[in-house]
């Protein structure tokens, strides 16, 4: 690649940057092109945390500038300095300081990706709590999506309301897109309306490559259980989620459904290179799509905002607080989230 990959580190104290010394360890190869935005300090602790049997920790080589990325030498971590921790962050512990350094690293990554300094961002997890501490206008918030959206309306000048976005969870046998995120379930359920739910097909149909990289067959969960049973268990498939596919249809794009939410995402799914009945599924709200795919391995789960005008992928989970420091934590999401990157900022 003529351009590195961003890496965020996260939150400095829960598991990011332990997977991310562990993604460069374990898969050199993949993670060639790739710089971390972060923490010096940090990321040297996470090699060494990782460091098995009595080996040398990873080297942690600081770049001055992006540009410097192409002169690391293999079996080392770039990292270029684009945060300021004042003290250690403590390993499971919500603060304000690492909420503020995990936010400052995604603004970077994002403002150097909007002007093609970097090809891709890649998000470890943050916490959304020391998010919302970290002051600075970051607690309007609640998580990565979000603050991205911002960041690129600005950049383009436009209103958030003008940068719509959907978050797409997807691993080998299965993709979802949500119509609602970051709501309780209470509001997501108001948020089953016909302008959400036709923009998130058309944002679904317009980022979303299909089986043989054309259009994608898409397919729309119900809201409600057997979606809705012909209006037996509520009409929003009647009078909101139907019309919003039609509209769609008529717009030209391969859209089916409601169907019934506990059948459909198994009709979609790929398992072992078998084909599927569809491309991706467009789910209602964000447990309803996130748990099958996590379901089926949490380990190859990536994270995609669609409707950027930037690629950002990111693991299939969160902090992990409970277990941050112990040098347990997998990173194959991670490795994944990168695989997907590079194949999305080609």
């Amino acid at each position: 690649m003529t351009r590195p990959l961003a890496i965020t580190m996260g939150d400095p104290a829960g598991i990011g940057p332990e997977i991310i010394a562990k993604a460069f360890r374990d898969a050199p190869a993949e993670l060639a092109g790739c710089l971390v935005a972060g923490d010096l300090a940090t990321l040297r602790r996470a090699s060494q945390l990782i460091a098995a049997d009595g080996a040398l920790a990873l080297p942690v080589v600081q770049l001055e500038g992006v540009a410097g990325w192409q002169a690391v030498p293999p079996r080392c971590i770039p990292v270029l300095q684009t945060c300021v921790l004042p003290t250690r962050a403590a390993f499971g512990q919500v603060s304000a300081a690492a909420g503020k350094a995990a936010a400052d690293c995604i603004v970077w990554a994002a403002r150097a990706a909007l002007v093609g300094e970097v090809a891709a961002m890649v998000t470890a997890p943050i916490h959304k709590e020391a998010l919302a501490l970290a002051g600075a206008g970051f607690e309007r918030f609640p998580g990565h999506t979000e603050l991205l959206q911002a960041e690129a309306a600005a950049f383009a000048g436009k209103t958030v309301t003008d940068m719509p976005v959907r978050m797409m969870l997807a691993n080998e046998e299965l993709k979802t897109v949500l119509v609602s995120i970051h709501l309780s379930l209470r509001d997501a359920l108001d948020a089953v309306t016909f302008d959400n739910v036709l923009q998130t097909l058309q944002i679904a149909h317009r980022c979303v490559r299909g089986a043989a990289g054309g259009a994608p067959r898409i397919a729309v969960a119900g809201l409600n259980p057997h979606a809705g049973e012909g209006g037996l268990f509520g009409r929003e498939e009647i009078d909101i989620i139907a019309p919003a596919i039609a509209a769609a249809r008529a717009q030209g794009l391969n859209v089916s459904g409601p169907f019934a939410p506990d059948t459909v995402f198994m009709r979609a799914r790929t398992p072992a290179g078998q084909a599927g009945e569809f491309d991706v599924v467009v789910a209602m709200y964000h447990d309803q799509g996130l748990i099958p795919v996590k379901y089926l391995g949490v380990e190859q789960g990536v994270n995609v905002t669609l409707g950027l005008p930037l690629v950002r992928t990111s693991p299939d989970h969160g902090t992990a607080f409970d277990i941050a420091g112990t040098g347990e934590a997998d990173a194959s999401s991670l490795i994944a989230a990168v695989r997907m990157a590079r194949s999305l900022a080609v």
